[in-house]
């Protein structure tokens, strides 16, 4: 009878994946991933039949995870603007507390290698996120724009951010360029 899969094991497999993506790539060998999970190669395919399916997988839970960030505590009843502010600020503190992960994302939202029922999987349970998206797209300015401009405008606008937060030298200058960053956004698209 085959031993019970360890969900310890499953999440150290995908943390150690994230961390070798993030500093070599894609095409990083899965012995390197099993090494620094601290289990054999063999093992990993006991969890993950394929390394696709490992990068899937971890495609899944790192949009999860974000999702999760960015959901809680969601202001659903505020204005357009200040649920907008809510996903850009915590989508951006996301970011600042797991930068690995971030550019394991930046790669695997790229990849081929990820399906399109993972990509619709992942999609799945942002309903808040997504309604304020749409709400975004029908404003005058983005009115004539191909659907999920809006959520590309203001990922584009975090990303460039976020190098200008990375280099500055406090606390106070950080906040102060994710505000101005948000109030940015705003008037681009009002």
């Amino acid at each position: 009878m085959a031993r019970p899969k360890s969900p310890e094991k499953r999440e150290a497999i995908l943390a150690a994946a994230a961390q070798e993506i993030a500093e070599s790539g894609l095409s990083v060998a899965t012995a390197r991933i099993a090494r620094r999970a601290n289990i054999a190669e063999g093992t990993l395919f006991t969890y993950f039949a394929t390394k696709d399916e490992l990068l899937n997988a971890l495609y899944l839970e790192l949009k999860r995870e974000t999702y999760e960030h960015v959901q809680q505590g969601f202001p659903v009843k505020d204005s357009l603007e200040q649920r907008t502010r809510h996903v850009w600020s915590s989508y951006i503190a996301w970011v600042l507390g797991s930068p690995a992960k971030r550019r394991a994302m930046a790669q695997l939202n790229v990849s081929d290698l990820i399906t399109a029922s993972t990509r619709a999987q992942a999609a799945a349970g942002r309903d808040e996120v997504e309604r304020m998206l749409s709400e975004l797209n029908h404003r005058t300015t983005l009115r004539n724009l191909p659907k999920g401009f809006a959520a590309v405008l203001m990922l584009s606008m975090q990303e460039a951010i976020l190098e200008f937060v990375s280099k500055a030298p406090s606390t106070a200058k950080k906040k102060q360029l994710i505000e101005s960053g948000f109030t940015t956004f705003w008037r681009a698209i009002s």
